[in-house]
């Protein structure tokens, strides 16, 4: 074939460190809007990015020619650096080291993107950890608990 071609979509979650609640409906959309730009700058478009106080789901389009581990390592070291300008409170942001990633089938992508988008209603009934848990379940990866969490 004399092209090469793909479309991977990546359902990404990461959290704060500690699960420190620094993504308020103050920075939280602000945050959200970054992470999409930092996406795009590494030409895998964000198709949406949301989360709740203490972590981040995007669903994005994954370069064919960049690793996902390098993409999500980028990402997350740049915009730790920028969340750190954002004003008093944030200057000790950070990530927590890990991410859950996980493909998504065209005919799941409507359904990933509304479940990001319902994030605060979700987040009533449900803690990260079980839900989490359960994304990890749904698509067959084993989880260490203790490291999670950290």
């Amino acid at each position: 074939m004399p092209q090469s071609l793909a479309k991977n979509s990546i359902h990404l979650v990461f959290g704060t460190k500690g699960r420190r609640p620094y993504l308020t409906s103050s920075v939280g959309p602000q945050v959200f809007a970054y992470l999409a730009g930092a996406f795009q700058k590494w030409e895998s478009p964000a198709i949406i990015v949301g989360g709740h106080v203490d972590h981040v789901h995007a669903l994005f389009l994954l370069n064919k020619n960049v690793s996902l581990a390098r993409i999500v390592e980028e990402i997350k070291k740049g915009s730790s650096k920028w969340i750190k300008t954002l004003g008093v409170g944030l200057d000790d942001f950070a990530w927590q080291n890990g991410y859950g990633a996980f493909s998504v089938s065209e005919s799941n992508s409507l359904e990933v993107r509304k479940y990001i988008e319902n994030q605060e209603e979700h987040h009533r009934r449900r803690s990260f950890q079980d839900e989490f848990r359960e994304l990890c379940a749904r698509h067959g990866v084993e989880i260490d608990e203790r490291y999670a969490w950290s």
